[in-house]
């Protein structure tokens, strides 16, 4: 599986984030495209190819219609980002305040795909609820003023489509690094980091460490942008990097280039290149032992959790203490939706806690044929490994609509599937 590799020795911004994928390939008109989807207008896009300290990358901006009426491109103040939370930054939008429910509402009615709004709903509930933390207000009631800008709305809307449109790769990161120094935001000065970038950073558990550049580095949407996507933090461990994309930032840095740099590329493990051309990803295992869940309440967890894009739940009969029957709940996500599932069990169960670990997942390069049977065609799915033919499954959806079809029992086109696959299976 594809890895994007976030090296934020500099920071990163929304805008940021977006030019570095953008640098790595993706279509900025084709972004433009999908960002229509929103229905949002009042905003144009801005791409070019330009230098930050001799480093080649790409600048994205989003200009708003009222400056561009007035002749000039629309400012985002000193910052080298372009997006801050509640007031915090040298600049000001305005009227333009949205409540995290006006934006959620805006974007549930939009025509989006169903991961993109998952994604950018979660990345402003991380931003809701470190201001409302913050400010003493409920995460719904919370007043963005930056954030709840167009600008601002278009690089998280944005920055989620860009993620999608690369393939939804698992995302890693470098260790966080913030500059030092004060931004003046609308309670007086403050130091770096804002308020909000620590609060969200603190409540992912991500560890962020200041350096000696006198300017903030990490504003919150790009703060919000690694605690929703990123899977961990740590140098490069057996990365072959296959493309590398820069984001520019607007400010000239003291101490470092002002970019974000994006790699894109596969992970090969520490012994070395496999022998086999199996697929490779990881996965997050989440466990609790429960033993007073009614089955009532187990099953609707378990097709919820489908529902909601696991990729497995299932239950086990186990025996726990005071020889108490129980089953042991498992969910495996993808690693990024580890938070969401860990709340959905503590939530919907009667679990008092989660466990959860990272797996590591070896796949059969997979391929659906299609098969003659006497009842018609049926799909069969291949798993395929260097080259040949191992696992040959009929699709169970396709065997009941050929026995409909044919007036035959699904059992009896299963059986004639079976033998058609095994043919498949034997001839490699």
């Amino acid at each position: 599986m594809a890895i994007l590799y976030l090296d934020i020795f500099s920071g990163i911004s929304g805008d940021m984030f977006i030019g570095a994928l953008i640098d790595l390939g993706i279509d900025a008109r084709l972004l433009e495209t999908e960002l229509g989807r929103l229905g949002v207008g009042g905003y144009h896009l801005h791409v070019k190819r330009a230098q930050k300290s001799a480093i080649e990358g790409v600048k994205f901006d989003v200009h708003l219609a009222a400056d561009h009426d007035q002749g000039h491109g629309h400012s985002h103040g000193p910052g080298h980002g372009h997006d801050h939370s509640h007031g915090e930054g040298d600049h000001s939008h305005g009227d333009e305040h949205r409540s995290f429910s006006d934006i959620r509402r805006m974007i549930l009615s939009s025509q989006l795909s169903d991961w993109v709004k998952q994604k950018s709903i979660g990345v402003f509930k991380r931003i809701a609820v470190a201001e409302g933390k913050i400010h003493g207000h409920p995460t719904d009631e919370v007043h963005f003023h930056e954030v709840g800008a167009i600008d601002s709305i278009v690089d998280i809307v944005g920055a989620c489509i860009a993620l999608e449109m690369l393939g939804c790769p698992r995302v890693l990161a470098s260790p966080v690094v913030e500059g030092t120094g004060w931004v003046n935001c609308a309670h007086g000065r403050f130091p770096v980091p804002t308020t909000a970038t620590l609060e969200i950073l603190g409540a992912k558990g991500i560890a962020l460490t200041q350096c000696e550049e006198p300017h903030e580095l990490v504003t919150p949407t790009g703060a919000a942008l690694l605690a929703e996507f990123v899977e961990s933090f740590a140098p490069m461990a057996g990365l072959v990097a296959t493309r590398v994309g820069y984001g520019l930032g607007t400010r000239d840095n003291k101490t470092r280039p002002n970019v974000l740099r994006a790699v894109l590329g596969e992970v090969v493990s520490a012994a070395g290149p496999t022998t086999h051309d199996w697929e490779t990803d990881s996965v997050a295992v989440l466990e609790t032992n429960l033993d007073d869940i009614s089955s009532e309440l187990l099953g609707h967890f378990v097709g919820r959790a489908l529902e909601s894009g696991a990729l497995d739940v299932f239950h086990t009969p186990i025996q726990m203490k005071k020889s108490r029957p129980g089953v042991l709940l498992s969910v495996l996500c993808a690693a990024v939706d580890a938070d969401k599932f860990s709340e959905m069990i503590l939530r919907e169960t009667t679990a008092f806690g989660v466990r959860r670990t990272l797996g590591e997942r070896r796949k059969l390069g997979r391929e659906f044929v299609e098969v003659d049977t006497a009842f018609g065609k049926v799909s069969v799915k291949l798993g395929k490994l260097d080259g040949r033919v191992v696992q040959a499954a009929p699709e169970f959806e396709s065997c009941k609509t050929a026995a409909a079809k044919a007036g035959a029992s699904v059992k009896d086109v299963m059986d004639a599937a079976h033998r058609a696959a095994a043919a498949l299976r034997a001839g490699g």
